[in-house]
């Protein structure tokens, strides 16, 4: 029996904040490591009053669940086995059966009884593109609880930051490459996580 996933779109109609004050459109942004920033600290603390402890360690995990899997341009969870490069969308339909919706280039199964959502993008018949969207449900254990700042002091400095324009909206991009691979957080604002892009770098 196929699985079959939902997710809200990727489109929010929230304006992404500027990073560190900066809201210029397609700047790069520089971050200075957490570890060293008393800016970064406070709003970690902030964030950390606004879900409980237990909340912010599952996002944690969640965050740090796609660290390795990722060096292999894979994603953790129920899409572990497809790899972009690599994965025809042959298997993806063996797997999830045919998509919910098509947009943008993009083939969506979107979250729905605690399972998270997904979209992929195909050149040639083959996986270039995966995005996680989280669950719907309990969001705040899932991608929901991630911020900027959380981000920052897991995996510490990024390769680049920008704010991007995607439906109409501003966006933050914060990107880390992953050996061969490229994962970049899509932000709504520095604590409102829309989702996870996995391409070659």
């Amino acid at each position: 029996m196929s699985m079959k996933f939902r997710t809200k779109s990727a489109a929010k109609t929230v304006i992404a904040m500027g990073i560190m004050g900066a809201a210029v459109f397609g700047t790069t942004i520089s971050i200075p490591t957490p570890l060293t920033s008393a800016s970064s600290a406070a709003a970690a603390a902030a964030t950390s009053d606004s879900i409980s402890a237990e909340q912010k360690k599952m996002a944690i995990d969640t965050l740090n669940s796609f660290y390795k899997p990722a060096l292999k341009g894979q994603f953790p969870g129920a899409v572990s086995g497809f790899t972009v490069g690599k994965t025809k969308r042959a298997e993806v339909i063996k797997k999830f059966g045919e998509p919910m919706e098509k947009s943008g280039g993009f083939e969506f199964y979107t979250a729905n009884m605690g399972n998270p959502g997904y979209a992929f993008a195909y050149k040639s018949g083959v996986i270039n593109e995966m995005r996680y969207f989280g669950t719907n449900v309990e969001r705040q254990t899932n991608i929901g609880g991630i911020t900027i700042s959380m981000l920052w002091q897991q995996w510490f400095k990024p390769e680049h930051s920008t704010i991007i324009q995607s439906g109409g909206k501003q966006q933050i991009k914060v990107t880390y490459l992953r050996g061969d691979y490229k994962l970049d957080f899509i932000f709504n604002s520095k604590t409102d996580l829309d989702h996870i892009n996995l391409t070659k770098a």
